[in-house]
């Protein structure tokens, strides 16, 4: 069998159609935006306009001037925290987040921390929600910004982001929510949600690399990040990458237009592979919600007496890929933040796998996971020496009373 990839939350495969939007780009409207006394740098100009419509569009921005391309999402979530922080400084420096945000926005919130902002991280449940009333009660009078993520990376939680918006806005206090990790595996209107700003990154809807886009609501005061340039409306420096721009705007518009029919499969082959790891190999514990809270994509669980990376190499002996985490964490050898965020003990922490799957993946692929991992956890098992130690009644299983 060919690579099984079960990874589309750490990256997803370019699409073929994306590639094609992108070559005009690449050839003949070359040129930089920005230079509009002539020719060529008019028609880019002209593009970007469309492009940015597009995305707007697909996001259900009201304007298209609420769009601002940036190289990542990273960059959207560090734009989004920052800049929000040094614009409104003068009326307070109090800012909001939960425990289990990527570290985009984790990192952001610590640099400010160093630099006189206060940071509430609020706890989140065994499931890994935060509630709108935990929200509010943290609001203080000097609260500038809630940055809670739309959808978890790792675990899957769909946050009540709507409401959460309410809240938000009840208080004037700006919200920014990251959905890098929402878009193609959730509905995602920007209007109907009522946040302020909204993060993606177009790798993950199949797009290419190098290139995201945060949603500013007209009225929302933000300092720049990125200086040098008057590009994106004086808001962001750098000549606007249109290739990018263009793979983005087709990626988001695929992924909207073929929403419906891509969640019902991706649910599919989701509840396929977890209640099949589940029924096949004890002393697991599914980690997420288990109910329509949970992106249609994400299966991440947790195998006792056993390591991850362990596990991730046996798998890819069997050419099967999977991650024991958030990518941008790959190199880590501490336990996921997430996971200790809602109670996993350390012990099996360690132990967790997630897999993400696709729009394409198919019941072949997950009939061969399904095979392999249970010889997979059986092996390293019978390597292990609390598995020993558990056999012989000198360990207690944590996973039995989870």
């Amino acid at each position: 069998m060919k690579t099984v990839y079960l990874d589309n939350n750490a990256t997803t495969s370019i699409s073929p159609e994306v590639v094609d939007a992108m070559m005009p780009y690449l050839t003949d409207i070359w040129g930089n935006a920005s230079s509009v006394f002539y020719s060529v740098g008019q028609k880019a100009e002209t593009a970007l306009a469309e492009l940015r419509e597009s995305v707007a569009k697909s996001i259900g921005a009201a304007r298209s001037n609420e769009i601002y391309f940036t190289a990542s999402g990273c960059e959207a979530d560090n734009w989004a925290i920052k800049g929000i922080a040094f614009a409104h400084k003068r009326k307070g420096n109090h800012i909001i987040t939960t425990k289990i945000e990527h570290h985009a926005v984790l990192g952001a919130c610590e640099f400010l921390e160093k630099n006189g902002f206060e940071v509430t991280y609020l706890d989140v449940d065994k499931d890994g929600f935060v509630t709108p009333e935990q929200v509010e009660a943290a609001i203080k009078d000097n609260t500038i910004l809630i940055t809670i993520m739309t959808a978890n990376n790792e675990i899957g939680t769909i946050e009540p982001i709507k409401e959460i918006a309410e809240v938000a806005k009840n208080h004037k206090v700006i919200f920014h929510t990251d959905a890098v990790q929402a878009i193609g595996h959730m509905p995602i209107n920007v209007q109907e949600l009522g946040v302020d700003m909204l993060s993606l990154s177009a790798h993950k809807f199949h797009g290419p690399k190098g290139v995201g886009m945060l949603y500013i609501r007209n009225g929302v005061r933000i300092e720049n990040l990125i200086h040098g340039g008057g590009q994106e409306r004086g808001k962001r420096a750098a000549t606007e990458n249109l290739a990018g721009i263009a793979g983005l705007a087709k990626g988001l518009e695929i992924a909207v237009k073929n929403l419906d029919s891509n969640m019902a499969h991706m649910k599919k082959m989701r509840d396929k592979l977890m209640n099949g790891l589940l029924e096949r190999i004890d002393y697991v514990k599914l980690n997420g919600p288990d109910d329509e809270r949970r992106l249609c994509n994400n299966v991440n669980i947790s195998y006792e007496f056993v390591e991850g990376e362990s596990i991730l190499m046996r798998l890819n002996m069997a050419d099967i890929c999977a991650s024991s985490g958030s990518a941008c964490a790959s190199g880590s050898l501490d336990p996921s933040h997430v996971l200790m965020a809602i109670g996993v003990p350390h012990e099996i922490a360690h132990g967790s796998i997630r897999f993400s799957v696709g729009e394409d993946t198919t019941d072949e692929e997950i009939d061969y996971v399904l095979e392999k991992m249970p010889q997979i956890i059986d092996r390293l098992r019978a390597m292990s020496p609390m598995y020993e130690e558990f056999e012989e009644g000198k360990l207690e299983s944590f996973t039995k009373n989870l």
